[in-house]
């Protein structure tokens, strides 16, 4: 008789089981930018972006503090915080989108795998959709790191560059994306 009551409990439940999430996550993934022009190169790496990546449905996710990308020079970090990005009113970009070319299966098996990210970028307010190729790769113990590279525009995200300086800064910055995830 017990049986037959706990059996409708375990079928209700069943769905939730097979549809649970392998969910991974990091507090200290890695997004560098390089600006190169003849007059001179500008490198900034911020060491402390979060990032949530489910690899049931290939959602991820991630947001960057302005304020904390470092700088070779202390005034360029400045001058990158207080008028080009206005850190104070934005104080933090944010990534949300998909990951395709990798599947649930391949997520359970160590390998590299080439994929791509699209979705929605949001810089200094402005959104705007980006495509960035990349590779996931899964190591033996399930670990997973994801990384990619692309360029943006700062006009694309409202960002004024000064004509007296527009020589010193990229029309294009190439964004390199590194995420150790841990598995949630």
């Amino acid at each position: 008789m017990k049986t037959l009551r706990i059996l409708p409990i375990t079928l209700a439940l069943a769905p939730l089981a097979l549809s649970a999430q392998e969910r991974f996550a990091t507090r200290n993934g890695h997004i560098a930018f390089l600006s190169e022009t003849a007059m001179e190169n500008i490198a900034a790496d911020n060491r402390k972006v979060t990032s949530v990546f489910d690899a049931t449905t290939g959602a991820i996710e991630f947001a960057v503090l302005i304020k904390a990308f470092e700088f070779e020079k202390a005034l360029m970090q400045e001058h990158f915080n207080e008028n080009y990005m206005e850190s104070n009113t934005f104080p933090k970009a944010t990534f949300k989108g998909k990951i395709t070319g990798v599947g649930e299966d391949e997520m359970k098996k160590e390998g590299t795998y080439m994929v791509s990210a699209q979705g929605d970028l949001t810089i200094h307010g402005v959104t705007k959709p980006v495509t960035v190729k990349g590779t996931l790769t899964v190591d033996a113990a399930g670990a997973v790191k994801a990384s990619g590279e692309f360029t943006i525009k700062p006009e694309d995200h409202g960002i004024k560059i000064p004509g007296v300086v527009r020589d010193n800064i990229a029309e294009q910055v190439k964004v390199t994306v590194k995420l150790d995830y841990a598995k949630m």
